[in-house]
C-alpha cells in the first residue's frame, strides 16, 4: 500500500506506521538520481503530431504520473493497472498483490517533442530504481514491481536495447530487475488517484517519496521539464 494507504482517509495507525518507514524511504527519494546515456536505439522522431502510448509501472503510480506529466510533449498520464484481469482492476483487490496487477500510468506522448526512448531515460532515471524488485521505497508487492508494457514490436526492441546498453555500462550498483511485456490491457484506476501529487502536495508521503522526483527531473532534463 501507499505508505499503509488502503482507502482515501488515512487511518491514524497508518499516519503512525509511515512516520516509522519516513527514514527508509527517504533514502532513495532524496538521493542524487542517476544521470544515463541517451539510447543507441530510438523510435525515429516524426514530423507530423500524432499520439503514441507507452505504460509504465515502477512502485506507487502517483510518483510515477507526476513525473511524465511534468515531461515536454507529454499530452496526458493516467494512472491504473496492467498485468491482470478486467475484473481485478480495483486498488483495493490489486493491493492484495495476488492479481498479477502492477499499479502503472499511461502515457499519452506525441512523438515529434519527445521520443520513446527518451521517456525510457526519464522512466529509469527519476521516476522509480529499477534495481528493486517487487517494491519500491516503503511500497512492497508485486504490485510495486518495475515493468514496461510494451505495445508494440518497436518499443520491445528499444526497451530491450536500453536495458541492455545500461546493464552494459554498470550505470546503476545492482542489476536493473525491470520486466518488458506486451501490454494486454490498461485499466484506468479510481478517480481519487489521478493527479494526486498536485492534489495532496503536502501528504507525508508525497513529499519523502514523490515531489523529490520532480526536482531531479527539473535538474536532469532541463530541456524536457515542463511545469512549475
Amino acid at each position: 500500500m501507499h505508505g499503509f494507504r488502503s482507502s482515501p482517509a488515512r487511518t491514524v495507525l497508518g499516519m503512525t506506521l509511515l512516520a516509522g518507514l519516513m527514514a527508509c524511504s527517504a533514502g532513495f527519494a532524496r538521493s542524487k538520481p542517476v544521470a544515463l546515456p541517451d539510447p543507441k536505439l530510438d523510435l525515429p522522431a516524426t514530423s507530423a503530431k500524432g499520439e503514441q502510448t507507452a505504460v509504465f509501472a515502477g512502485g506507487c503510480f502517483w510518483g510515477v504520473e507526476a513525473v511524465f506529466e511534468h515531461v515536454k510533449g507529454v499530452k496526458s498520464a493516467t494512472s491504473g493497472y496492467s498485468g491482470g484481469t478486467a475484473d481485478t482492476a480495483q486498488y483495493e483487490t490489486v493491493s492484495t498483490g495476488t492479481t498479477g496487477h502492477a499499479e502503472s500510468v499511461k502515457v499519452v506522448y506525441d512523438p515529434s517533442k519527445v521520443s520513446y526512448g527518451q521517456l525510457l531515460k526519464v522512466y529509469f532515471s527519476v521516476a522509480h530504481d529499477p534495481t528493486q524488485l517487487n517494491r519500491q521505497s516503503p511500497d512492497v508487492g508485486t504490485q510495486y514491481r518495475s515493468e514496461i508494457f510494451t505495445t508494440d514490436r518497436a518499443q520491445v526492441k528499444v526497451a530491450n536495447a536500453y536495458i541492455a546498453q545500461l546493464t552494459a555500462a554498470k550505470v546503476f550498483p545492482a542489476p536493473i530487475v525491470t520486466k518488458v511485456e506486451p501490454l494486454k490491457a490498461f485499466h484506468p484506476a479510481e478517480g481519487y488517484h489521478q493527479n494526486y501529487l498536485a492534489q495532496h502536495p503536502n501528504e507525508p508521503y508525497i513529499v519523502y517519496n514523490d515531489a523529490p522526483k520532480l526536482v531531479h527531473l527539473k535538474a536532469l532534463f532541463p530541456t524536457l521539464y515542463t511545469g512549475g
